[in-house]
């Protein structure tokens, strides 16, 4: 690939001086070349993680910015000689000191590796488009990423030379500092500072440079809001795809406090149905709190999750100065008791930690036999706030349907004149009534169904009674469904898709919907029209079982048909058997 590619994808927001304009654009087009990973190579270390990972318990690093700060970097150290005119501070700014000083960002991953650490991560916690633009630097965030990826990567392979043992990079994709699910304006819960798309995009341009530089693996983490997640998610398989890679993920989520719930409402088990679509070679929680406060959430995890589970938290809770006491040794005889109760498959440490933490982490539980990977029953697993299971015993499910414009004509009315504080009072009512999921629908000829929908979800993400239920995402359009779903912290349900328009729609839908994360409803329609006997409903259904399963990916569980029933008594001879059919 040729130089130049940090200017590829640039998100950001020009500096205000005139110098600093200048200085931004000279930093994004500077050259910088892209060398071939050995790709057998990086294989080989996959599987060699995967192997690890049956047999023990595997260590991750330490948190950056406690080591960075040990050195107490001043303004010029973070300019270095490329950004010695640039037109703003970029003192903290951590992430571009492996592009102004990688000696230092070299260092500390030498100084974790060496603790014991399996899995260094990437100096790219920051290193996205909305972060980056705070300090005029959004432009680079392939170059950072990038760099960042070649700098572990040669201290990895260097370490793992000389000591005979893997060592792996894992690509850090941080949360930015917006949120997708909530709003900054708390007069307008609806509004929005960010985009699933716009989240989309630049964790798609990290991915592609954290994976063109050599990481491993990707660690999707401090996860305060699921819905940026699903966009990371979302972003970094259509990267991988891209490049032809199949690297894997972890997912980490962050516990914000004693409540046991992420910074935008979800539990631990609400937030795993809604990342478990995308397959993750770990499930974990990081950041926000000490192991002390975590063990009942890590508890929670471990029970929940098919998948590893990796733990990394601080060292304690901050002290009045922001700063972090909890001793290596104390840290360590916390998680020991992790490792003991069976919880736990990867082991690190967050804000505060230091290589000791890591020396004596891994010192204290390296003989602990790793977490067995639970056998759990095959559910639907639904997800709002609040986690919903679908099984054999709960096949009844009470779905809200009068938030629906083409079922309710006074929600239609209500939509139709604009007054959505009424329509939400609509869908608490349906809740507080029973209703375990909501329908929502606003195909309605004088309405924007693609604004009324994502006006709608937005304000009812803001209402924590009615948030914590799943949504049914209900629409004849497919422009209004993926509006939706790009609102969706939780797992929802489609309502619907067929194959009226033939296999190749029907599949490409059915494979966004998975990308998405959604459990979907599935009509008995094909390109002849709605299925109307017995063995035309079979047929059509059986066929899109097949097509979803072995070509769409979709787990059995998370498919729902609707096999219709047509106009019962309406004195037309043919109709009679119709109630019978459907039956």
């Amino acid at each position: 690939m040729s130089a130049g590619c940090g200017s590829a994808h640039a998100h950001g927001q020009p500096a205000s001086a005139p110098g600093a304009r200048q200085a931004q654009v000279q930093a994004a087009a500077a050259p910088y070349v892209i060398e071939p990973v050995d790709e057998a190579a990086r294989t080989e270390r996959i599987r060699k993680l995967r192997e690890l990972l049956a047999t023990r318990i595997v260590f991750l690093d330490g948190a950056m910015g406690t080591m960075v700060q040990r050195r107490r970097p001043d303004e010029a150290t973070y300019r270095g000689a490329r950004f010695a005119d640039f037109g703003r501070d970029v003192r903290g700014n951590n992430e571009v000191l492996s592009l102004t000083q990688p000696a230092m960002i070299a260092a500390i991953h030498r100084e974790y590796l060496e603790a014991g650490a399996d899995i260094i991560e990437t100096n790219t916690f920051s290193a996205n488009a909305v972060s980056q633009a705070d300090y005029g630097m959004a432009a680079l965030v392939p170059e950072l990423n990038y760099a960042s990826a070649r700098l572990a990567r040669r201290v990895a392979d260097e370490v793992a030379a000389a000591s005979g043992e893997p060592r792996f990079v894992a690509g850090a994709i941080g949360p930015t500092t917006r949120t997708a699910s909530l709003s900054p304006d708390v007069n307008d819960p609806g509004f929005r500072n960010i985009t699933f798309d716009a989240l989309a995009a630049t964790y798609g341009d990290a991915t592609r440079a954290l994976a063109l530089g050599g990481a491993d693996l990707l660690l999707i983490e401090t996860v305060i809001d699921t819905l940026n997640a699903k966009a990371a998610l979302f972003g970094a398989r259509a990267a991988l795809d891209e490049l032809g890679l199949d690297l894997p993920i972890i997912v980490s989520g962050t516990i914000t406090d004693a409540s046991g719930r992420t910074l935008s409402g979800q539990t631990g088990e609400a937030f795993w149905n809604s990342v478990r679509h995308a397959a993750p070679l770990a499930i974990g929680l990081n950041c926000a709190l000490g192991a002390r406060q975590l063990r009942p959430y890590v508890e929670e995890l471990a029970r929940v999750a098919d998948t590893y589970v990796c733990i990394y938290p601080n060292a304690g809770l901050p002290n009045a100065f922001g700063e972090y006491d909890e001793p290596p040794q104390e840290t360590a005889e916390i998680i020991h008791e992790f490792a003991t109760s069976g919880f736990v498959n990867i082991l690190g440490g967050c804000c505060g930690t230091t290589p000791e933490h890591i020396r004596l982490i891994r010192g204290a539980t390296a003989k602990v036999p790793r977490r067995a990977l639970p056998q759990l029953p095959v559910q639907c697993r639904l997800a709002g706030l609040e986690p919903l299971a679908i099984t054999s015993s709960s096949l009844f499910v009470n779905i809200g349907e009068r938030t629906n414009v083409t079922g309710s004509a006074k929600f239609r009315k209500l939509i139709e004149a604009g007054d959505y504080a009424a329509a939400v009072e609509v869908a608490r009512q349906q809740v507080t009534s029973g209703a375990q999921l909501i329908d929502i629908n606003m195909d309605e000829g004088m309405l924007d169904s693609e604004a009324a929908m994502v006006r709608f979800l937005n304000l009812i993400a803001a209402e924590p009674d009615i948030a914590r239920v799943p949504v049914m995402l209900d629409s004849s359009k497919w422009s209004v469904i993926e509006a939706g779903l790009k609102c969706l912290q939780g797992k929802g349900i489609v309502n619907s898709i067929s194959m009226k328009e033939g296999e190749g729609p029907f599949l490409e839908q059915a494979r966004k919907l998975r990308r998405y994360g959604a459990a979907v409803v599935v009509m008995a329609f094909d390109e002849h029209g709605q299925a109307d006997t017995v063995e035309r409903k079979i047929s059509i259904c059986e066929r899109s079982y097949r097509l979803l399963t072995q070509q769409a990916g979709f787990p059995p569980e998370d498919i729902i048909f609707d096999p219709n029933i047509f106009a019962i008594a309406t004195g037309i001879e043919e109709h009679n058997g119709y109630g019978l059919a459907f039956i």
